[in-house]
């Protein structure tokens, strides 16, 4: 499968592209855009992380006119409600505890912009206090949340699973399966074993970034074989380095290096630099991976890549 033969692409998480970062200005918005689309990809949401409220109202006002146009499918806010032990590649400074009033405000900005259904999806941790209340703040104003970057033990996760069923009625999104979160261990599955059961009983749809960097190849083919293709997004979590190469990037205002593809935050103080930020992989050739290298059924991959998603886009 080549990557430049796929067309029907929805990336329900991807940050960017050719330098450019989604929400940074609407001409380099469009400019990634375009670029996604020669790629393959038919619909993107474009997913800002975590940033001070001003920055984020300054982004959805840019991305919600696109929205509108239907230049975009929506976006993805993946924070700042973030767990501070598993915040990744988001700037710590950045991290808030849930607060309703951000999400009232942005689905507001968009909605002005005539895009009331922009906000697409809510990255947050279920542990930190007033998740809760998030839960029925995202359900007032339409927004599937979105479980990640999450440091809670499984009992917590499949709890809040059920409080976003409950309170929105529909499956909520497990962002970027395995990263941002405790690895699964056979004595405390935490977030991993939660979400695979969730999704195992059609409660949860899990994202999967098959880049070869994210996952192992027999991981994302053993996630595959369990709770097959409908219950699985695949994602490229792209970042502004995809299309152009190694090189010194932006995620945020994090400072990021690419070396041989991959995306990490930089830091000097250890050899293999900090955390992973992102990929440098088009959804495309995530689903090219997928099935040449992971091994998954063409037929299946291309539905998580593709129909799936699409499935959960209001």
């Amino acid at each position: 499968m080549s990557a430049s033969d796929v067309v029907g692409l929805v990336d329900l998480h991807c940050h960017g592209a050719l330098g450019e970062e989604f929400g940074s200005s609407e001409a380099g918005t469009r400019r990634a855009i375009e670029f996604l689309a020669a790629e393959g990809v038919e619909r993107v949401v474009a997913s800002l992380v975590s940033a001070p409220e001003a920055v984020l109202v300054d982004r959805v006002s840019v991305l919600a006119p696109l929205v509108a146009e239907g230049v975009l499918a929506g976006v993805h806010l993946e924070g700042p409600f973030l767990s501070p032990a598993r915040r990744g590649a988001h700037d710590p400074a950045a991290l808030v505890p849930p607060r309703a009033g951000l999400v009232e405000r942005l689905a507001d900005v968009a909605a002005a912009a005539g895009a009331p259904n922009a906000l697409q999806q809510w990255t947050f941790a279920p542990e930190l206090p007033g998740a809760h209340t998030l839960i029925a703040a995202l359900a007032r104003r339409g927004i599937r949340p979105a479980i990640g970057h999450t440091d809670a033990d499984a009992t917590t996760v499949t709890r809040a699973v059920e409080h976003c069923l409950d309170a929105t009625g529909r499956a909520p999104i497990i962002t970027h399966l395995f990263n941002g979160m405790p690895p699964f261990h056979h004595r405390a599955g935490g977030p991993v074993a939660a979400a695979l059961g969730a999704a195992g009983r059609g409660e949860a749809v899990v994202e999967l970034i098959a880049d070869g960097v994210h996952v192992a190849a027999d991981v994302v083919r053993m996630v595959f074989e369990t709770i097959g293709p409908h219950r699985i997004a695949l994602v490229s979590d792209a970042m502004a380095a995809t299309g152009l190469g190694d090189g010194d990037y932006l995620l945020g205002s994090m400072r990021v290096r690419v070396r041989q593809g991959t995306a990490r935050i930089a830091d000097p103080s250890g050899p293999d630099g900090g955390a992973i930020a992102g990929s440098t992989s088009t959804l495309a050739r995530c689903l090219t991976w997928a099935v040449e290298v992971a091994g998954v059924d063409p037929d299946a991959a291309l539905a998580s890549a593709s129909t799936t998603p699409a499935a959960l886009l209001t």
